[in-house]
């Protein structure tokens, strides 16, 4: 799975907005916290959930369930906006 090229992000002051530059597609923002902006980038590149969760255990002292979940939970957001292109995995 990967983030569609039609999203752009752009990080200011901590902050990291996602848009689409396809409006037919979404025509709206979506602001990322630092932990969702860590997921996000992870998703420039051919990935999978269980890849993003082993570079957040290198940066983040969590419980491997717990961000398992957020993982998740944040593709599956970016999935229901079609900001994702590939199988969710």
């Amino acid at each position: 799975m990967k983030l569609k090229k039609e999203f752009i992000t752009h990080e200011s002051d901590g902050e990291q907005i996602l848009v689409s530059s396809d409006t037919r597609a979404f025509s709206g923002l979506v602001r990322s916290n630092s932990t969702a902006a860590f997921i996000v980038n992870r998703l420039k590149s051919e990935t999978t959930i269980g890849q993003i969760v082993d570079e957040m255990a290198k940066e983040y002292d969590a419980p491997r369930a717990v961000m398992e979940q957020d993982v998740k939970k944040i593709v599956e957001q970016l999935a229901s906006i079609g900001a994702i292109e590939g199988e969710l995995r």
